[in-house]
């Protein structure tokens, strides 16, 4: 799994997802409703991310880059877990399930309208 991490780290890196033409995947919810989803830009924020281009990320996908470290956190507790030979499933309580769907539908709204 972290061969296959690590390539696709390689591959975005080279590969810029900003110009067209490259094997990157393309956001389905956006090709059905022509509609940012949102998560849409978070490829390229990524991308942006890992040439230090921070102000760009910003501008990729808000969102995404402030939920990113907890993300990370996330990933990590989860990794050391793993390699201690223990099960960790995080789980979130209805009232925090709510509070990120309010916030990705909330988001999904303002950024097709503005």
């Amino acid at each position: 799994m972290l061969t296959a991490a690590a390539a696709g780290a390689v591959y975005l890196y080279r590969t810029d997802p900003h110009e067209p033409g490259h094997l990157l995947p393309q956001c389905p919810f956006r090709m059905l409703t022509g509609l940012l989803c949102p998560a849409c830009g978070g490829t390229r924020m990524v991308y942006d991310l890992m040439h230090g281009h921070f102000a760009e990320a910003w501008l990729d996908n808000r969102v995404l880059l402030l939920a990113s470290p907890y993300a990370l956190v996330l990933l990590g507790r989860w990794a050391w877990a793993g390699l201690r030979g223990r099960r960790w499933r995080p789980t979130l309580s209805p009232r925090a399930q709510l509070l990120v769907l309010a916030v990705a539908v909330t988001w999904t709204v303002v950024r097709n309208l503005v």
